[in-house]
């Protein structure tokens, strides 16, 4: 049975993932942010029955000597731990470079000391900038047009550069734009849905929103862990990036009318200036070319397509409706 340490499994992806390989009878150890709550995040969410077979380790991912001890011997690292919201990294860009680029740095080390035999570090698709092709495949130029982007492309670099220097086992999985349930209400989708449900029995409601003609390749959350979990034992990947992602992408003003007909509610949207990018660093559309996954992972999206993309809206609409979910927001003001 391997061992799987992973990185930033309290989050939104990383919950799903820690989830997923406990069910499949993986050994896994959760590297949670310390906190004065005492927190575990969303895996504090889980059934007993899984969470009592997550070895917690609590600490951060800026703790090279922690993160050394707790990945020896250890199979496979998952690292997901990040600081990813996009309009933050525009206020507070050092926070993104000692968590994106020094955090990796930190796991990179530990990974090539303790000669972990699979190293599968997270991107994203904003690494690649406003697109310059209908589809982006993995050999796409790379244009970093945010901070954050910034950060996770000094990350990759790091990563490439472990593989060449020190020939560590190392993939590269860059997911594009992942949502469902559990995801953040900094993201557009959860922010959406959660005004729409505060309206609560009014047919009509005023939307908040900034820009509505980016486009994005928005995946259902259980696509990007089941691929993530096809690289677990595939020596194939070493050393490839790979793209996950459905290959249709839908604007935000799509979005909201999808979410109109699930929500049977008429929507007025307006638009508020803090909500918008800066001109420059606003990605206009990105769409996968998913080709790569196809052929090394055999992975294939389930959820494709307009049909199956409201599908996934619907079931993340309706974990959002549930109370017992959203305690675990603040819904009242909006999050940079």
């Amino acid at each position: 049975m391997k061992k799987i340490f992973v990185t930033g499994a309290s989050g939104f992806i990383g919950s799903h993932l820690v989830e997923k390989l406990v069910l499949s009878g993986y050994k896994v150890k959760a590297l949670v942010t310390y906190n004065r709550d005492n927190s575990s995040g969303w895996l504090d969410t889980l059934e007993k029955r899984i969470k009592n077979k997550i070895e917690l380790v609590i600490g951060n991912i800026n703790d090279s000597f922690l993160i050394e001890k707790e990945t020896n011997n250890c199979d496979v690292v998952f690292h997901l731990a990040a600081l990813i919201s996009i309009p933050y990294s525009y206020v507070s860009p050092l926070n993104y470079i000692d968590t994106n680029v020094m955090g990796t740095l930190n796991v990179l080390q530990a990974v090539r000391k303790n000669k972990i035999k699979h190293f599968i570090h997270t991107s994203t698709s904003e690494v690649y900038g406003s697109a310059r092709s209908k589809l982006i495949d993995e050999e796409h130029f790379i244009n970093a047009q945010s901070p954050y982007a910034a950060s996770k492309v000094a990350a990759d670099q790091l990563v490439s550069s472990f593989w060449n220097t020190y020939r560590i086992p190392a993939t590269i999985i860059r997911p594009f734009n992942t949502f469902g349930p559990r995801q953040s209400l900094r993201a557009v989708l959860p922010n959406i849905i959660c005004q729409i449900n505060q309206s609560k029995g009014l047919k009509n409601l005023n939307l908040k929103l900034g820009n509505l003609h980016s486009k994005r390749d928005f995946t259902y959350i259980d696509d990007t862990i089941n691929g993530f979990f096809k690289c677990i034992g595939n020596r194939s990947i070493i050393h490839q990036t790979i793209n996950l992602g459905t290959g249709k992408s839908f604007s935000i003003k799509e979005c909201v009318n999808l979410l109109e007909n699930i929500a049977n509610k008429k929507i007025k949207i307006i638009s508020e200036k803090k909500r918008f990018r800066p001109k420059h660093s606003e990605v206009n559309t990105l769409t996968s070319n998913n080709k790569k996954a196809k052929k090394f992972l055999n992975w294939s999206p389930r959820y494709i397509g307009s049909k199956g993309f409201s599908e996934g809206l619907k079931k993340t609409f309706e974990w959002y409706k549930d109370k017992n979910n959203l305690k675990f927001f603040k819904q009242n003001k909006y999050l940079i």
